[in-house]
């Protein structure tokens, strides 16, 4: 005898194991731990590199594009993203989740030293990095200016717009 026939001969059996298994499927689920808001630490790591008096053009062709080829080698990056600024380049490199910071930050300072011949002679310094959450961004910022009113009577209304 197989199993199906087993359950075709006996449906009050088949019903009754069937509801069981409904109810604990609920009851489990309803025990599950869930967050509104689950503490993720991003595998993230911010480089930034500096040559003073260079227009954002030159930063983006000398300085982030040989620094984003050697970076693109890092097993295990997600997603990486620069922005060139006057005399600046900011570089985020955002890892998977299952990769350790920790080796991530040595594989990056290690392609630092690779990439460093590609980089302008001018540098004042070599890039430098650091690790960094995103979480840990504030979601909003507020600023107060009145030409009525002192700061020390805008704290209370600053306290009290930001609980709001």
């Amino acid at each position: 005898m197989n199993l199906a026939a087993l359950f075709i001969k006996r449906p009050i059996t088949t019903t009754l194991i069937i509801l069981g298994i409904m109810v604990f499927g609920v009851m489990s689920y309803r025990l599950l731990p869930v967050s509104d808001l689950p503490a993720i630490d991003f595998p993230t790591i911010a480089v930034n590199a500096s040559l003073p008096g260079a227009s954002p053009e030159t930063m983006a062709s000398a300085v982030a594009l040989p620094l984003e080829k050697v970076f693109s080698t890092i097993s295990g990056l997600d997603s990486m993203n620069s922005t060139s600024s006057q005399g600046s380049t900011s570089i985020t490199l955002t890892f998977a989740l299952n990769r350790d910071i920790d080796a991530a930050a040595q594989d990056v300072q290690s392609m630092i030293a690779r990439g460093q011949r590609q980089l302008p002679a001018q540098m004042p310094a070599p890039p430098s990095f650091s690790k960094v959450n995103p979480g840990d961004y504030p979601v909003a910022l507020l600023t107060l200016k009145s030409g009525l009113y002192d700061e020390p009577l805008l704290v209370p209304l600053t306290v009290k717009v930001a609980l709001f």
